[in-house]
């Protein structure tokens, strides 16, 4: 049994590229997948623990990952990911979730932004600037083969200036700084949410949300009254929403396997889209699987001294 910390899977090197192919192998092949219910326990203030098994037929591959937000924690989110060998039963390793967490999340947020968005759309606009905006911006810029990119972001304590500072050779990106976040999505045709939590709408007035505009929240809170009002929902998984409350009140609900998969898919230009593709242990078994493919490559075989 492998243990593989943070750092290992940081030095490997693997690039936006890599996560966003991971990415897309996983939404389109889900349903060859086998994916149970998850078991969450959530207690105090925001804190949870999530529970959430996996199996890849394919690879004989059985997963287990475990998530939990821990507010004051660095990282406020983490996880940890236990593979096992389905022939043989034993547990082939243990991995530091903190980095497919991450990469991971922002991989399938940029595959959906790229399916779902109307065809000319311009500005796209982060609201909660930590790891996972970061990876998802390089994923973007990687998908769009570093073409020029308007970008959004709400200026909050001095994270808007660490943001910016992060891309600053990105020579590519075009970033514009707002104070109001109505604003903000007023001018929006694509939204991403990666704050970690919220316990508010970010605006209760949905007329803010223009005709086409694409939201995409990755930890699903503060677009609760989208819900309603929007035209199309998508999510990578119907059963991890429909515990939602107004999931029977959706007036469309579709997954992104099928979107993937559907070669005629077309998103309606006018069409108000929400996206709650929230995470699925799946992904991160998978991701896992190719960095510890990547991991054993890379072994070197070093002199036995006694």
């Amino acid at each position: 049994m492998r243990t593989v910390l943070f750092r290992e899977i940081a030095n490997l090197g693997i690039k936006p590229v890599e996560c966003i192919e991971w990415a897309t192998t996983v939404i389109k092949n889900k349903r060859n997948y086998v994916l149970p219910h998850k078991i969450s326990i959530a207690y105090g203030d925001e804190r949870f623990f999530n529970t959430m098994p996996s199996y890849i037929p394919e690879q004989n591959l059985f997963g287990v990952k475990i998530v939990s937000r821990i507010p004051g924690r660095s990282p406020v989110i983490k996880g940890d990911i236990m593979l096992y060998d389905t022939v043989s039963g034993d547990m082939k390793a243990f991995i530091d979730g903190t980095w497919i967490t991450a990469w991971r999340t922002a991989a399938v947020a940029a595959v959906t932004v790229k399916k779902l968005k109307k065809e000319n759309a311009k500005t796209i606009s982060i609201v909660g600037l930590g790891n996972i905006a970061r990876a998802f911006l390089m994923c973007v810029d990687s998908m769009e083969n570093h073409k020029e990119l308007d970008i959004h972001i709400l200026a909050y304590k001095n994270q808007h200036e660490e943001f910016i500072e992060r891309f600053k050779e990105y020579g590519n990106i075009r970033f514009t700084v707002h104070a109001d976040i109505k604003e903000m999505f007023g001018i929006s045709d694509v939204i991403v949410s990666c704050v970690t939590a919220a316990t508010s709408l970010f605006s209760d007035d949905d007329s803010v949300y223009r005709p086409g505009v694409l939201v995409v929240p990755v930890q699903t809170r503060g677009f609760q009254n989208c819900d309603l009002t929007f035209d199309r929902i998508f999510c990578d998984d119907i059963p991890h929403i429909s515990g939602f409350k107004y999931f029977k009140q959706y007036k469309s609900v579709t997954e992104m396997t099928d979107v993937l998969n559907d070669d005629g898919f077309h998103r309606g230009g006018v069409d108000r889209i929400l996206a709650y593709n929230i995470g699925i242990s799946i992904q991160d078994i998978y991701f896992a699987s190719k960095i510890l493919e990547r991991i054993e490559d890379c072994k070197e075989e070093r002199k036995f001294w006694v």
